[in-house]
């Protein structure tokens, strides 16, 4: 795991840069990497590349970055792991190359060489890197098919800038710090800035299975090359971490059934959890006593001669808050070696400087300060690497709100849809002034989708609806077009034409794969675990499991009510059924306590004299009565003002450089 920048000159512009401001930028992101750090310039000094290192895979100095081709045509900088590089090893070695290392770095490089572009379907792992190719004079950029590890670019005065985060980009001065008002909007909505775009105007971040290559004359060439849903015969990698064609996995279709769905999870699971534990330095488990984490901690027990190190956070003032009990009954159960940390408002409070500038723009997920304080934990533990539940739920149906909108699309959605425009228009009106009054706007916005023809579900974490914003946002500051109902559209034609038989719940989990999994839940657990300098693995978005599991049918999913039903009925046996069928919790933070107590002056002053409601953009009066009414429990505003408080501390401390 590390930290990966560059500048390519494509422009041959006066604006040149030096080795100097590679080492500026790899320095910003010295938390990714504080083991090692490299630079690389080319002769004609018209390339360069910034890199820092957490040693996790070959220890030596063999795996030092940048890394070349022995004749020096190919450098690349890496930010990940390849599970399978030992295989693609064996294959490369009886092609020819010869290894020097046995870092995994040094296969990508000959996968490169060997099968050019195509090489990324050769790739088992979680990854962002960047490659020049110096016989081609072109720079490529590939980031995951998930979307585990970020990147990152710019184009600014003929060069092209990337970087694992934002702030190493900034460090370039020909970079502006000037906010995005479409990815504001869209902020708003989806707690984050969906890809490609981010809070920054012209600094984008590479859609999950994407890659792209920059030729000599800045040509910007990007292509998908993986989807949740394939079409045709997407390239895949088999169980025994080989390259392989179209999955024999996803071949049973209608054939499925129960008892062999059951089967092959328990068969992937096991497979993606030995394929992580690929590591030269102590790894573990962040266990929060859930299905995922406990199933993490059970399987890697099966597999080592030691305790597991295991690793679980709570809270000291809000008990209802807390799931140690649970965790503790895995632990002891597995006799892990068990660590745990206690946090209150006042040691979150403190972290709050940090979140932002580790966040680089607001992922306004209050997750992330527990998140933080238990990778703190790990790191000061000794554990480097740590397994992670992320993925598990959205592709599994975990979430009690996908049963809700389900249930609310087959009883109510398709009936109003069917009804008249002047029928619908009366039930909106109806609805509009007591839901206004009560500040229901949801639930109004509900209504109005169903008015006004679109889709029902944007996606699991819609904080500001549309109808919020209309009231949010002064009229001359909205965007003209709503990119969070453009999104969804897209997204729900895009599941239809790749399946057009795929059912409703198909279509939300693929909704949660285009952009809250990957730019939201990923992104919190890469940026605050990084920021301690620990590395975390999500073995249940190995991309084998979410091809399959995206070919289980609905009924296997849910059944009789209960989400998750498949996942639950795989891991009896291996997770004590009092974990797997107890009432789902969550991994949560207690800010809307927070918010209404030891923090209500700070956020409402942060937020009331921000220069975006200063300025008038945000409303001064909506945003008053949203504070009024949150701190006098008539409603639960804590997301909605935990997302404002985020953009606002962004915004003074990215764009205005003041301090938190």
């Amino acid at each position: 795991m590390c930290g990966i920048c560059g500048v390519f000159n494509y422009g041959n512009s006066r604006q040149t840069f030096d080795e100097a401001l590679l080492v500026r930028m790899s320095d910003t992101i010295k938390h990714r990497g504080p083991d090692d750090s490299g630079t690389f310039v080319s002769p004609d000094h018209r390339v360069g590349f910034g890199f820092r290192r957490l040693s996790i895979v070959d220890l030596s100095p063999a795996g030092h970055q940048p890394m070349f081709t022995p004749d020096r045509s190919v450098s690349i900088v890496f930010n990940g792991e390849i599970y399978n590089h030992q295989v693609l090893r064996k294959e490369l070695e009886a092609k020819g190359y010869k290894y020097r290392s046995r870092s995994d770095t040094e296969t990508i490089l000959y996968a490169y060489q060997e099968y050019g572009l195509n090489f990324v379907h050769k790739l088992l792992g979680m990854f962002s890197m960047a490659l020049w190719d110096e016989k081609k004079k072109s720079l490529v950029l590939v980031r995951d098919r998930i979307g585990i590890k970020p990147l990152y670019y710019t184009v600014a005065d003929g060069q092209f800038i990337f970087g694992s985060e934002i702030k190493a980009i900034l460090q370039h001065g020909s970079v502006s710090r000037e906010p995005d008002p479409q990815a504001l909007d869209a902020y708003l909505t989806f707690l984050i800035s969906p890809a490609p775009l981010t809070l920054f105007k012209n600094i984008h971040k590479l859609e999950a299975g994407h890659f792209m290559v920059v030729g000599q004359d800045g040509t910007l060439r990007k292509e998908q090359y993986w989807d949740p849903v394939p079409v045709g015969d997407q390239p895949t990698i088999d169980v025994d971490g080989s390259p392989v064609g179209h999955s024999p996995l996803l071949q049973e279709g209608a054939d499925m059934t129960e008892e062999s769905c059951i089967s092959t999870i328990r068969s992937l699971l096991k497979q993606s959890i030995k394929d992580r534990m690929m590591s030269d330095v102590p790894f573990g488990v962040f266990l929060s006593g859930g299905i995922d984490s406990s199933t993490n901690v059970a399987l890697m027990a099966e597999l080592m001669d030691r305790p597991v190190d295991t690793f679980s956070v709570g809270f000291k003032d809000l008990e209802k808050y807390n799931e140690l009990g649970y965790a503790r009954q895995i632990a002891q159960q597995f006799k892990t070696n068990h660590h745990e940390v206690m946090i209150d408002q006042s040691m979150a409070f403190d972290f709050l400087p940090g979140l932002i500038y580790h966040q680089d723009e607001p992922l306004a997920d209050p997750v992330c300060m527990p998140l933080y304080f238990v990778s703190k934990l790990a790191r000061e533990n000794g554990t480097i690497v740590v397994q992670v539940g992320e993925g598990s739920d959205e592709q599994f149906a975990g979430y009690n709100s996908m049963l809700r909108e389900l249930r609310f699309y087959k009883t109510f959605w398709k009936a109003y849809l069917g009804l008249p425009r002047v029928a619908k228009s009366a039930i909106y009106k109806t609805a509009e002034a007591y839901l206004n009054r009560t500040q229901g706007y949801l639930a109004l916005d509900y209504i109005r989708k169903g008015l006004e023809g679109e889709e029902l579900f944007w996606g699991g974490a819609v904080n500001f609806t549309e109808t919020h914003k209309r009231r949010l946002i002064d009229g001359k500051y909205r965007v003209d077009d709503s990119l969070p109902h453009k999104l969804a559209k897209q997204w729900h034609d895009e599941i239809l034409r790749r399946d057009p038989s795929a059912d409703y719940l198909k279509r939300m989990i693929y909704l949660e794969f285009k952009s809250r999994l990957p730019e939201l839940l990923l992104m919190r657990v890469d940026k605050v675990s990084m920021a301690t300098s620990i590395e975390a693995r999500v073995p249940f978005l190995d991309h084998r499991m979410v091809e399959y599991s995206m070919t289980i049918p609905q009924k296997f999913k849910i059944k009789n009510g209960e989400t998750k039903y498949i996942l639950k009925k795989a891991v009896e046996g291996i997770v004590p059924e009092t974990i797997i069928y107890r009432r789902k919790q969550g991994f949560a933070a207690p800010v809307s306590e927070w918010l209404r107590n030891e923090w209500s002056g700070f956020a409402e002053s942060r937020i009331l004299g921000s220069t975006l409601v200063r300025q008038g953009m945000l409303n001064q009066d909506f945003i008053k009565t949203m504070l009024r009414s949150h701190n006098e429990h008539k409603i639960d505003a804590g997301q909605n003002i935990w997302n404002l408080l985020n953009l606002a501390l962004w915004y003074d401390y990215w764009i205005e450089g003041k301090d938190v």
